[in-house]
């Protein structure tokens, strides 16, 4: 199959053949018809994860279960998929709690093993991390959702509980940005959206965004004028010292933070300004990902269109051009979430 392929830390990605994945026990291949281009792949690019190389990127995903590994029960070929970013052992307690997002024995496809970014993907414990599509939600939608979507989805809904009329500063306004910007307005929260990118900003007015703000010095002082004294709920959607500092000081007494983009350890761990968070008793709030066993209700949304996932993406690429943007995602000034067709 051809897959795009990176041999070292941040070097060239390459598009060639590689052997075929097989299905493991308890897992299945999947055809991969729509995958995502996600910051979290920048990071395992570049060194910020503890991953093999040769490496095959990727882990949005939707396609075509191809076959079936033994032991697997709730599918047998043909059927169209999407899975979690985050795919749980299945035995332990926190996957038969239902939280296989934080399970210790946890498979990543695109970190613990080869990714999306190729035809085919093997995927483990099918019964419990598979989530079936309804033919209303196509490829592109259903990849989407497995990190950026989901993530912001849990992040806002089930950590921070965020409520009607609430106010929710974005900080950083890429594919998890705009999807929390889509979710918090379907709420009936308000939403100020931050970002460098002035295309990125257009896209989260045309979402609803009440008010949008170009990143720098000032914006902090901004949303507490916007808000008057600061947002109940604050997202840190990209992941640097310098947006979880601006997400934390954006929150009114009491606030809460949800923090969903990643904070690698680049240059030693990153600075938390943890005295506001004592001093305002704030709450920070992990989130990573959402387990299967949560899209129902999500998959629901969806298909009634109270939700509609599928307007974030805006472009379409093929394994050739996906491997010469992936090194630029960190400076890239592209608005709205990019989808990979391995088939094309």
């Amino acid at each position: 199959m051809r897959a795009m392929v990176v041999d070292e830390v941040r070097g060239r990605p390459e598009v060639r053949e590689v052997p075929d994945p097989q299905a493991p026990d308890g897992g299945v291949v999947v055809q991969v018809q729509a995958t995502g281009l996600c910051r979290s792949d920048w990071h395992a690019w570049a060194g910020h994860d503890d991953i093999a190389f040769p490496h095959v990127p990727g882990h949005e995903l939707a396609g075509i279960v191809t076959s079936v590994g033994a032991g697997v029960e709730r599918w047998r070929g043909g059927e169209r998929v999407t899975v979690p970013f985050v795919c749980g052992c299945g035995r332990c307690r926190w996957c038969a709690q239902g939280d296989a997002q934080v399970c210790p024995d946890q498979q990543q496809p695109g970190f613990t093993h080869w990714g999306s970014f190729a035809e085919k993907v093997a995927l483990h414990a099918a019964d419990t991390n598979l989530v079936a599509l309804p033919d209303a939600v196509d490829d592109a939608t259903a990849a989407s959702l497995g990190c950026r979507f989901a993530t912001a989805y849990r992040a806002l809904l089930a950590r921070a509980g965020l409520r009607e009329d609430e106010w929710v500063a974005v900080v950083g306004a890429g594919g998890v940005g705009l999807s929390a910007v889509m979710i918090a307005k379907a709420r009936g929260a308000r939403v100020v959206a931050v970002d460098r990118n002035a295309g990125a900003l257009e896209a989260a007015t045309a979402l609803g965004a009440d008010h949008v703000l170009t990143a720098g010095p000032e914006v902090v002082d901004a949303i507490h004028d916007i808000t008057s004294g600061g947002a109940h709920v604050a997202v840190d959607a990209v992941g640097s010292e310098q947006t979880c500092a601006a997400a934390i000081h954006a929150l009114a007494r009491r606030g809460r933070l949800a923090q969903v983009g990643l904070l690698p350890p680049v240059d030693g761990h990153p600075r938390v300004p943890m005295d506001r968070v004592i001093g305002w008793e704030l709450d920070v709030l992990g989130s990573h990902g959402m387990a299967a066993a949560d899209y129902p209700q999500l998959m629901d949304l969806v298909t009634s269109g109270a939700l509609r996932p599928g307007d974030l993406v805006a472009r379409t690429v093929g394994l050739d051009e996906a491997a010469a943007l992936l090194p630029t995602v960190d400076v890239s000034d592209l608005a709205g979430v990019t989808m990979i067709d391995p088939q094309r």
